[in-house]
């Protein structure tokens, strides 16, 4: 059974002090009435009875995925601006800033986008760090990048896996931000380098990167505390 649905950016939860909101409707993806059709019920994969997690099947799967992704990168970004590295300029915590907010967005979109469709919304995730010194902008902007290029190879594999065709329009929208992130820490590493679009990231082709989704958790799961399963995808 389906239903429709409509998000809106008015149940954000970020601080704006620091930031005037409207710049940063500039992502194209925060705009009110923003309207979703709901996933299949067949698609709920949630054994309450399991005790771990299960991300579900189809788009309810692929829309957890990206929500536990989005998750870790909001829990970074708020880390780092909390408490800037040891001199930092003030260029650097604009842009670090800017980067919290859109992550900020994109998690919460996410979260307010499944519940509305489905029950099996993945939970609030704990997350670690224990090769990172937030107090040092070497570690901080490595573990960035880390973070950002495999983010952007993540959503660039899990869009053929998308069915509805409005799912497919946001993933697209927030890939372009999350390149743009990328982009801008490769940026501050090697500042004036072609390195913002380096050959380890963009093929012979021209063409981003794509990791699968056992290949994406392989690589963040060293920061994720919490388990959770996605046996649709062979991770158990």
């Amino acid at each position: 059974m389906k239903k429709t649905i409509k998000v809106s950016n008015q149940g954000a939860t970020l601080d704006t002090s620091r930031r005037n909101f409207l710049k940063l409707s500039g992502i194209g993806l925060a705009v009110a009435g923003l309207t979703l059709v709901g996933c299949n019920d067949d698609d709920m994969g949630y054994d309450p009875n399991a005790g771990i997690f299960d991300l579900g099947t189809g788009d309810v799967g692929i829309l957890n995925y990206a929500y536990a992704l989005e998750q870790l990168e909001a829990d970074f970004y708020t880390k780092v601006v909390n408490s800037f590295y040891s001199g930092i300029s003030n260029a650097e915590k604009e842009i670090l800033t800017d980067l919290y907010h859109h992550e900020v967005i994109h998690r919460d979109f996410f979260q307010a986008a499944i519940s509305a469709a489905t029950q099996n919304v993945l939970p609030t995730l704990e997350f670690q760090y224990p090769n990172v010194n937030f107090n040092d902008r070497t570690s901080v902007l490595a573990t960035a990048k880390a973070l950002e290029d495999t983010g952007v190879a993540a959503y660039n594999a899990a869009g053929k896996y998308i069915t509805n065709p409005t799912y497919l329009v946001v993933a697209g929208k927030i890939v372009s931000v999350e390149a743009r992130h990328a982009a801008a820490i490769r940026d501050l590493i090697n500042p004036g380098t072609a390195a913002f679009s380096g050959d380890d990231v963009i093929n012979s082709n021209g063409l981003d990167v794509a990791k699968e989704p056992k290949d994406i958790v392989m690589a963040a799961g060293g920061f994720i505390k919490t388990p959770f399963t996605w046996k649709e995808q062979g991770i158990n």
